[in-house]
């Protein structure tokens, strides 16, 4: 036997083992999506989305609204922080309006329907009289409260058909009403059409265009059959055509749709082309903030209307796909909202405001991308105007409501702790675990009402 050096017999070693094979690598790409299908799945996915992004348009048209106001403003012989205060001013009560509507139960709100629905019948009559109603580029849908502030009650006419109709719709249903077509019409319809004749006195086809996406949007809702549903289209088309034939104004912005030069086919298109040139201007990240050039003079409505152009000349294409994915994720939560809720009040309110914000974001950026006529509605919660702003920040809160009466996201919103605030007794706080969201779920399960998965 063979020894070693020092005379002891050599350590016989063991054979080694192939080594096991390790767990397969997970592709990345499905990690990160499994994780953010995760997360958005989440019982307060659908709140997030609406606080945070309704918070961020408030905040960037702000910024916006200052960058493109202050030419206007130094030339009409106003500070140049004029319009800026307005609109802050304006944010302000509505952020107080957000947060008390956030706050009301779902009975308060449909108690609500019927004033607010009064008030703004009434204002908007009151339009009409002379020496109280006023005039503002040819539409006479203004209320002068002294001063340099006004009032358009027809912004505010939206939110009371909402909550108005979402009621009426959910009182039905609740009687099984809603499978004969005359309670579905009636007074849906003809309440509808009044605002809209109110609307229409002043000439402010925009606004009235609006108005006609939410009843689409609440009939489509309520299960309206399709032949119901192309009879009131067809209807309204047939009355869209007549105001757009006798109606010279709304003739030349229906022949600027796809301008590229300021007169085209004798139509004066020079807002839509100056549009057009300031997106095109802006380039991926834009010229900088403060740095437009067609708000010196060549844009007209550039703090209002056509805000979105001067963001895609000083923000480049980089600051309006921001703009469009916030818009996009605030549409998707008010949906999600609408479909995981068994309340039909809920069901039709929170439809009725994601069609209002979607459809008039949709118009105001396909006038400014030449894509649609110029209808004059301003680009929601972005736009420089206290009147559009006010009702449109009480509609996100109702939403914000309703997201958080979800039972699933309820449990959620009782089970976070407080980072700030007072010890528990004894001074020891105990351990934090994971959140368990299925847990919560199962939960929530026995009052669910929302659909949750």
């Amino acid at each position: 036997m063979p020894t070693s050096r020092t005379g002891r017999p050599p350590v016989q070693r063991a054979p080694r083992r192939p080594a096991a094979p390790g767990p397969a690598r997970e592709n990345p790409v499905l990690r990160l999506y499994t994780r953010a299908r995760k997360a958005w799945d989440r019982p307060l996915t659908a709140y997030y989305l609406i606080l945070g992004g309704s918070l961020l348009i408030t905040v960037l048209g702000l910024v916006m609204v200052y960058s493109a106001s202050q030419i206007t403003a130094l030339q009409m012989s106003l500070p140049g922080s004029f319009f800026f205060r307005k609109q802050f001013l304006a944010a302000v009560i509505g952020a107080v309006l957000l947060l008390i509507a956030s706050r009301m139960p779902v009975k308060l709100h449909r108690a609500l329907a019927y004033p607010i629905l009064a008030g703004a019948v009434f204002l908007m009559a009151l339009v009409q009289v002379p020496g109280i109603g006023m005039s503002v580029n040819g539409n006479q849908n203004w209320i002068s409260l002294g001063g340099s502030f006004q009032i358009q009650p027809s912004e505010f006419g939206k939110l009371a058909l909402v909550l108005w109709a979402a009621d009426l719709l959910a009182r039905k249903q609740d009687k099984k009403l809603l499978t004969q077509w005359k309670h579905m019409l009636v007074p849906l319809v003809p309440v509808a059409f009044l605002l809209l004749g109110l609307i229409m006195l002043g000439g402010d086809m925009g606004t009235a265009i609006i108005l006609t996406a939410i009843l689409f949007g609440l009939l489509w809702l309520a299960g309206a059959p399709t032949r119901l549903f192309v009879g009131v289209l067809s209807i309204a088309g047939l009355i869209g055509v007549i105001l757009i034939k006798t109606s010279p104004n709304r003739m030349a912005r229906l022949a600027c749709i796809g301008a590229t030069e300021p007169r085209s086919g004798g139509a004066d298109c020079w807002q839509a082309v100056h549009g057009i040139y300031a997106l095109a201007s802006g380039g991926i990240f834009g010229s900088g903030l403060g740095a437009s050039v067609e708000k010196w003079g060549q844009l007209p409505e550039a703090h209002t209307d056509f805000i979105f152009a001067v963001t895609g000349e000083e923000l480049g294409l980089a600051g309006t796909l921001s703009v469009l994915a916030l818009f996009a994720a605030l549409g998707y939560a008010g949906i999600r909202v609408a479909g995981r809720t068994e309340d039909p009040f809920v069901r039709y309110a929170a439809g009725g405001v994601t069609t209002w914000i979607t459809a008039q974001a949709v118009i105001n950026i396909g006038a400014v991308l030449g894509l649609l006529p110029i209808a004059g509605v301003p680009l929601p919660l972005f736009s420089y105007g206290g009147s559009a702003l006010l009702p449109t920040m009480f509609a996100i809160g109702l939403l914000i409501a309703f997201a958080r009466d979800d039972p699933a996201a309820r449990v959620a919103l009782s089970m976070r702790q407080p980072r700030f605030g007072r010890k528990r007794a004894g001074g020891a706080v105990p351990a934090r675990g994971p959140r368990r969201w299925n847990t919560m779920r199962r939960r929530a399960s026995p009052a669910r009402s929302s659909g949750e998965r």
